[in-house]
């Protein structure tokens, strides 16, 4: 074969835009309704416990006390906790361990996290939406959704007992690694599941669960995670770990996940939820009155909404840059699959007053002022 002739595998992949909330190349927003981190935070506590690691010394790298803390908020022992640098490295190391294990397809949600597709297409992966034949070998959910906040119907469906042979009793086929992404159940604001400070029992046993508490204590700069595993799955516990570069996550990390454990730190979330209860009651009433439609069924603190210029979506588009410039930022939800729609996590009243006041501005043809630079 010659030079010319051979296959760049690298040029093979998608090229993915990654799209997300938060800061960008423009500094921090100063009223940032595109991220759905905890607005009522940052938490006290979490943040003096982060102020006050230490990071002169590399941590343990098995993280002994960290895993045994992690293990027995959620009743398992500490051999079932895998540690993660952040959910989206998590994300890409068991899309790989599932790659190389011959897994050629992945099940994503219809809306959802970029992520998952993007560590599956990364890989040379087949996407299968949902609703359709479930021969994915690896299936993700998120609980409660992301964008629209709401109940995954994956999670009842996993739920169910495994189909088993009426000869012979035993499984059809083997069941397909299922993860469950928790990074908003500690933000659920409604609903049977909503957060009491303690990890519920409602999620298949069967499943991996992801939790990323940085967004629940109002702290999403620091970057950490962690993995619960199901029962009898020690051997892949053993491979991520191996897959993991050494000490996945910093001692500031260590100390958010530690901190999160805290009875002390699960009673102000608890409280903070009560918070976000009445500002997403008073967001909502806000956007109705702008005449936006809102996606109904939002369990979390954020929602989905349809601006009174949705059926424009270059006018739309145009009036999101005006708001991004005057500090004001929301997420569009065309990489969701929803275009159209803007996501909005729920901030206080003066954030909220400020949108009002921009949007009708635009509305009427008015120029909004800039925002000053926040880097």
């Amino acid at each position: 074969m010659n030079r010319s002739s051979r296959v760049d595998p690298i040029a093979r992949l998608p090229s993915l835009t990654v799209v997300h909330g938060g800061p960008d190349a423009a500094g921090v927003p100063q009223h940032d309704f595109s991220t759905n981190r905890n607005a009522a935070g940052p938490c006290e506590d979490a943040l003096r416990a982060v102020q006050a690691s230490d990071p002169g010394h590399y941590p343990d790298p098995a993280y002994t006390a960290l895993r045994k803390a992690l293990g027995q908020f959620h009743g398992v022992p500490p051999s079932r906790v895998v540690l993660a640098a952040s959910a989206s490295e998590f994300i890409h190391r068991i899309t790989a361990l599932a790659a190389q294990q011959g897994t050629r397809a992945v099940q994503v949600p219809l809306h959802g996290f970029g992520e998952y597709a993007r560590a599956a297409l990364a890989r040379g992966m087949e996407l299968q939406p949902r609703g359709g034949p479930p021969h994915a070998r690896l299936q993700w959910a998120c609980e409660p959704s992301s964008p629209l906040g709401l109940p995954d119907p994956a999670v009842l469906l996993w739920a169910a007992p495994p189909a088993l042979d009426a000869q012979t009793g035993v499984l059809h086929e083997q069941p397909p690694l299922r993860v469950v992404d928790c990074a908003y159940a500690p933000l659920r604001l409604q609903g049977r599941a909503a957060w009491t400070g303690v990890p519920g029992s409602d999620l298949p046993v069967d499943a991996w669960q992801l939790w990323s508490p940085n967004k629940a204590l109002g702290m999403t700069g620091v970057r950490a995670a962690y993995a619960i595993a199901p029962p009898g799955m020690d051997r892949w516990v053993d491979v991520l770990d191996t897959l993991a570069p050494a000490w996945p996550v910093g001692s500031h990390g260590v100390a958010l996940l530690q901190v999160w454990v805290d009875p002390v730190v699960q009673r102000w979330l608890v409280y903070s939820l009560e918070t976000l209860r009445a500002w997403k009651s008073r967001q909502q009433a806000l956007c109705i009155d702008l005449g936006w439609a809102i996606h109904s069924g939002s369990l979390a603190n954020y929602f989905c909404a349809q601006p009174d210029s949705a059926g424009d979506l270059p006018t739309l588009q145009a009036r999101l840059a005006a708001l991004r410039q005057a500090g004001i930022k929301l997420r569009d939800c065309t990489s969701f699959g929803l275009p159209g729609s803007v996501r909005l996590g729920v901030l206080a009243p003066q954030a909220q007053d400020a949108l009002r006041t921009a949007w009708l501005a635009l509305r009427g043809g008015r120029t909004i002022p800039a925002a000053p630079a926040h880097p």
